[in-house]
């Protein structure tokens, strides 16, 4: 369907869900775990029950401790949860209900909320601005103050089943103390566990699930697209801190994921890894629900061949990492979107072609049929794809470092239509190691955490 469709699709809906509502939570602590509820109000015309459930295991603190100090973040991961809803929608009017939000809180929620959206909104052929998109409506007086709670200072590690956790997970998963975070675990993220030889009895397990209802809706013609999945991530984390009673949370985002996806706009897919919603999260934390946390990104100071060089050294994940999110569900490398077609380029200056080939199943260079895909991560096409890859830069010094240290005689048909482009000119004369050493300064380690990250990137 043509954008301009779409736009009067959202202009209809608007008129016709002229409020959104987050009606309530609903939780309960037991014997078996954490189970989570919350009531989602489409214009009184379609409810929502999205929920969560968390294991318990032998790390929860006792219900004494914990049973208290619950209501904050479980509202807040409910005003980041109900954003897959609005969107459906976009109905002009937010109304929060269970408890307050001071008029600083609703600008912070309105700039993820805009942001974490641009991609969804840029898609679908609308133009709001931040202001008048969405007008947040607070009917509850009942304040939730931060909480005072000391935290031990142990580490959790949330892991996704790629590389960068992988890396994370390698350097920091012996820290004592230290527990490892999975959303809905699949087999990539359990293998990487197995690979390290980390316990499934030692994983905080989230079980999120969404409302078939929206599911059903997004089958029926409603508006859909990609919302601010790290944000989600990010505020859960929080939660599982909360419970287990560790101070630090320890995410694997990097320094590409800071450039914009749209040139000439703000509009970047991973908007929710980018430095600057981690400082607003640390923010937000610190000033309204516990000054305690230490929620930062190990990864943040390297880029993405830095991290592809300390990985390519991590051979016993090499089998069992997968970041294709088309094969997700089969657990494979589909070896057709931009996201394989990036980890390729990305590993191949560090790894032989027949390691590559075990892992990919194929040479991605050599399937002239991702061209267009090859020629939006390069910079040769206007935009980059919407996916988690790096910069244009990388892309562009990974493939002449490649065509300089592992091609002698004959290339594969993308790397031979890359040398007859001009990037190949520009940065072919680009030194590869040198641009390697560089660590960004841009970012929220301390002192010990930062020389871990050095110390991994020399060897």
């Amino acid at each position: 369907m043509s954008k301009s469709n779409q736009r009067d699709k959202f202009l209809q809906f608007r008129e016709q869900f002229p409020y959104f509502s987050f009606e309530k939570q609903e939780y309960s602590l037991t014997s078996v775990g954490l189970s989570v509820t919350y009531t989602f109000n489409l214009s009184g015309k379609f409810f929502f029950y999205p929920r969560l459930f968390i294991p318990r295991k032998s790390f929860f603190l006792s219900d004494e401790v914990i049973r208290d100090k619950l209501d904050s973040i479980i509202f807040n991961i409910g005003m980041i949860e109900l954003i897959s809803y609005w969107k459906a929608a976009c109905s002009p009017k937010l109304i929060i209900r269970p408890y307050y939000l001071s008029p600083a809180q609703v600008q912070w929620w309105k700039k993820l909320y805009f942001h974490g959206l641009g991609e969804f909104f840029y898609l679908n052929g609308i133009t709001p601005g931040m202001e008048d998109f969405m007008e947040v409506e607070v009917s509850s007086l009942v304040s939730l103050p931060p909480l005072k709670y000391t935290l031990m200072d142990y580490l959790i590690i949330p892991v996704g089943g790629g590389k960068d956790s992988a890396v994370t997970l390698e350097l920091l998963g012996d820290i004592p103390g230290s527990l490892p975070l999975i959303m809905n675990p699949r087999a990539a993220s359990l293998d990487v566990l197995r690979a390290i030889g980390s316990r499934e009895e030692d994983l905080i397990e989230i079980r999120r699930t969404l409302d078939p209802e929206l599911l059903r809706m997004n089958e029926q013609g409603f508006l859909n697209g990609h919302t601010p999945f790290s944000a989600l991530l990010a505020f859960i984390s929080v939660l599982a801190a909360i419970l287990t009673g560790h101070r630090n949370i320890a995410l694997s985002n990097e320094s590409s994921a800071n450039e914009v996806t749209l040139t000439g706009t703000n509009i970047n897919h991973q908007y929710s890894k980018s430095f600057t919603f981690e400082s607003d999260f640390r923010a937000y934390v610190r000033d309204w629900i516990s000054r305690e946390i230490n929620y930062f990104s190990f990864l943040r100071p390297l880029n993405e061949l830095q991290i592809a060089e300390i990985f390519s050294q991590f051979r016993h994940y090499h089998p069992v990492f997968r970041s294709c999110n088309a094969g997700s569900k089969t657990d494979s490398w589909c070896g057709e979107c931009a996201k394989c077609l990036f980890t390729y380029i990305i590993l191949s200056p560090y790894l032989q072609d027949t390691e590559l080939l075990r892992i990919f199943g194929k040479n991605l260079l050599d399937d002239y049929a991702l061209k267009p895909l090859f020629d939006q991560l390069c910079g040769l096409a206007e935009d980059k794809p919407f996916d988690c890859v790096g910069t244009v830069n990388e892309v562009n010094l990974a493939l002449c470092e490649i065509i300089r240290q592992k091609h002698r005689g004959e290339f594969p048909a993308l790397l031979l239509w890359y040398q007859t482009s001009p990037n190949y000119h520009r940065f072919k004369r680009v030194d590869f190691r040198q641009h390697n050493l560089i660590i960004g300064n841009e970012h929220h380690l301390t002192p010990a955490y930062e020389k871990k990250l050095k110390t991994a990137l020399n060897a």
